[in-house]
């Protein structure tokens, strides 16, 4: 996905890969997304989607990684509050990927 005009139907993106419209999310379109990072979605990364997509809600801004862990454990319990696991469901930038994948924007103070 690019910047450009897409041309399969998905929606645009920015060269990071982050949709440039956060109203064309969806549960296919992050699919997709997760695709593109190698990420297979389970149930477990759909816990933290939507978590995510709720904190975006009330919020307006996408955790960057301490925030985050922080907001997984107070919502889904110690052993999913780390970045251990964190990076187990999303790679090495947990942070930037989940919220990619969450059709939200990337997270300030993430490198």
């Amino acid at each position: 996905m690019s910047a450009a005009t897409p041309t399969n139907g998905d929606p645009t993106c920015d060269k990071e890969g982050y949709l440039l419209d956060l109203n064309d999310w969806s549960r296919d379109v992050a699919h997709r997304l997760a695709a593109t990072e190698d990420v297979i979605l389970s149930d477990a990364h759909w816990q933290v989607i939507n978590l995510l997509r709720d904190f975006f809600d009330r919020t307006e801004t996408s955790p960057p990684m301490r925030p985050l862990v922080k907001l997984v454990r107070e919502h889904l319990g110690e052993e999913c509050g780390s970045s251990v696991y964190l990076m187990g469901l999303f790679g090495g930038s947990p942070a930037k990927t989940a919220a990619k994948i969450a059709g939200l924007p990337r997270p300030t103070n993430c490198l």
